[in-house]
């Protein structure tokens, strides 16, 4: 079977607001993001609604932004890098 996609240039990933996925939608998003192998949550344990809980609010906070990769076919969920420099801290 020959993919009708081949010959197309890659298209670029887009940005889905999560404020637009139903509350179910949302949820699997995300959870499917946290269970992946090598989410690193450092020497702590927290259950899988603590870290739902904290992607959210990433999401809600635009630290996070949910992805689509028209590619792929896939979604992801990419933490923006802290643009605050060490002057922030001080």
């Amino acid at each position: 079977m020959t993919n009708i996609y081949q010959d197309e240039t890659p298209q670029e990933s887009v940005a889905i607001p999560h404020s637009e996925l139903s509350a179910d939608a949302l949820r699997g998003v995300i959870e499917s993001y946290v269970l992946r192998e090598g989410t690193d949550y450092g020497e702590q344990h927290f259950s899988l609604d603590q870290k739902v809980s904290h992607v959210l609010r990433q999401l809600e906070r635009n630290e996070a932004k949910i992805m689509f990769d028209p590619n792929s076919e896939t979604i992801d969920i990419v933490v923006k890098q802290n643009r605050f420099s060490k002057q922030s801290e001080e």
